[in-house]
Formats: structure tokens, sequence, C-alpha cells
């Protein structure tokens, strides 16, 4: 068995995953009322839930799958990217407990994790029929949007990423401008259920360009423009269409990036993942785009696209089986480290 780890953020997860990737376990702990005064994460803050939450849920989770730490071969754990006082109690943690037990352990990035979630499977899901490496994989979440060639485990080659916001930023964001709660995204994908897509006309920036970046900070200057026109009693009743409006400029040109990518490279395996995976409406723009293509799409369950330990357990059980381990001078890292991706 693998003991996953994961605290990059502000959701504490652990999981114990089968050496035939199959999950056992998976417990995760948010802080959403922990941040949500605050209208966002505070980086201080979620370290100190990860330090209080992150023992017993390794002990729960064990429970769970019926483990105990004679059957753990090995710990694999986010060491980036992320916040780094997040990282840091889990790394330590994980260190901790390989040297106590004495088994080797792994540290991942955080995005492959996501990628490589299209892969778990457990008692009640599996991938699509057909799905497998070489895929194109989009991550999109709070703070990554790549899209990758996924061409073997360890193996990722960039093709284009954000050049300022992630699209999960972006819709946070929105989402504080509208007043709308914490989590925004969720708030959003809710409201644009009752609204008009073309009610506004929101930028697609890079759309057309030869290339298959992102950008979303022109997105978020025109939301709040289209927000500081409208007169409060009118904003309230526009709230609805603003939000499916917002959330269509996203996801349309998330999914035109990724069908771009696909005659590019020919790839029949797709997969969307991360936190962003989630939005309905991605999903749906995603599914349709791939039966026009002929493709394959694995769109993870909701418990495999936010931040989740399984994925980080699958990545390190590939690296493990590799016979890749971590030193016990590992530290995280805010950001990927070069040698994580292959260039283009």
């Amino acid at each position: 068995m693998i003991l996953g780890i994961e605290t990059s953020c502000d959701d504490t997860s652990v999981a114990v995953l089968s050496l035939d990737g199959e999950v056992k376990g998976l417990l995760s702990a948010n802080q959403d009322a922990a941040h949500r005064p605050f209208g966002g994460v505070v980086p201080e803050v979620a370290s100190r839930q990860h330090t209080e939450t992150l023992l017993p849920l390794i002990e729960q989770v064990l429970q769970q799958s019926h483990t105990d730490w004679s059957h753990i071969t090995g710990i694999a754990v986010t060491s980036r990217p992320g916040l780094i006082g997040s990282l840091l109690v889990g790394v330590v943690t994980a260190k901790t407990l390989a040297l106590a037990n004495q088994i080797p352990f792994i540290g991942v990035n955080h995005i492959e994790g996501h990628l490589l979630a299209a892969l778990l499977k457990d008692a009640t899901h599996r991938p699509p029929h057909g799905f497998g490496f070489p895929f194109l994989g989009l991550a999109v979440s709070g703070g990554h949007t790549h899209l990758f060639a996924c061409e073997a485990p360890g193996r990722y080659k960039l093709l284009g990423r954000t050049l300022d916001d992630a699209a999960g930023e972006a819709f946070d964001k929105f989402a504080k401008m509208l007043k709308l709660g914490f989590p925004g995204g969720v708030q959003v994908d809710r409201l644009a259920t009752q609204g008009d897509t073309k009610a506004f006309s929101f930028p697609r920036a890079l759309l057309h360009e030869d290339n298959l970046n992102f950008s979303f900070s022109g997105l978020k200057t025109a939301g709040l423009r289209a927000i500081e026109n409208l007169k409060p009693q009118e904003l309230q009743t526009r709230t609805p269409d603003l939000c499916a409006s917002y959330q269509e400029a996203i996801a349309e040109v998330l999914v035109e990036k990724l069908k771009k990518a696909a005659q590019q490279t020919g790839l029949k395996n797709w997969t969307v993942t991360g936190g962003v995976s989630a939005n309905t409406r991605l999903r749906t723009l995603a599914t349709e785009a791939a039966q026009k293509a002929n493709a394959t799409l694995a769109l993870p369950p909701l418990r495999y696209c936010t931040d989740n330990a399984a994925m980080v357990a699958l990545a390190g059980l590939y690296k493990i089986k590799n016979g890749e381990t971590s030193s016990q001078d590992l530290s995280p890292a805010a950001s990927a480290l070069p040698t994580d991706w292959t260039p283009k």
C-alpha cells in the first residue's frame, strides 16, 4: 500500500492506494469555514489548520482502509507547487513517518497528481474503456491552468499555460466582486444555471492566437467593469446573467485550446482535471467537443477533481515503482522544478 498526503493549499487530504492503483481509502478536510471571513485563503491559517488535522486524518484513513503500518510500503507527499507553510506540514510529516517506519517516501508535483487523477479507480469508478497514455491533460484549478501532452508516467510535455491568472482564480475573484461568498467558483456555477450565457459580452483572450496559452486577467477587469456599470437593484436581478456569461467565456477558451491541442498532437485521449473541472458548464462543453472529435474523455468524479491525496499517491506509486525516492533533506517549493516537465 502507498500512503498519500496532500497539503498544498487549504485542503488536508490523505489516502491509501494499493499497488495496482486502486483507492482503498480517502479522507479530506476542507478549511472553508476558517477562510470564509477573509474571502480567500490565508496562508498562515491554512498551515495551522493542516497541523491540527493531518495526523488524525492519517489514523482515520488507515482504519477506513483496514490497513496498518505493516502494509504501507511507501509514502507520497505533495512537495510542490503550493503555499510553502502548507507544504511544509505535509513534507515534514511524511519524512517523520517514513523515518519512524523505515519505509521510502517521495515528493511529487501537485499538478502531476491532477493529471493522473483520470487513471484513479475504486469500488464504484473506473476510467473510460481504452483511456490511458498518451493523453492530453488540461489541469485547471485556483492556482494552475496548464495543458500537457502526457506521454508516459513522469513524461509530460508542457504545451501551454496561463500567462497571468489561473481560471480558478478568475472564478473566485469574480465571485468576490459579486459578494457571493467563499468558495466563489461553486457559487458562480450555481447561479450561472439560471442565467443567459449571451447576456454580457466578455473577452476570450488568446482564443484565436496560434498558441496554446491562456490569459484571464483581462476577463477579470471586464467583469469588474460590467458590475460597476450596473445599479445595485439591477445588479441583484442580473447576477445570474453575469455569472453565466462570465463562466461561458472561461469554459469556451479552455475547451477551444484543448481542441486545438488535439488537432496539433493527434491525441484522442483527453482529460480535464483539477478543481475547476468540477464546473458543470466546462464538463458539458468538453464532453460535446470530445464526442464531435471521436475522442475518449476522462472526467474524474468530483472527489478526484479537487485537491486530494489519492492522485498524489498514484503519482508517487509510479515513481517508487521506477526506483525513485526522496531523501530526508527534501524541501518544499512554491513552484514546479524545471525537470518536472519536458519542453515543447
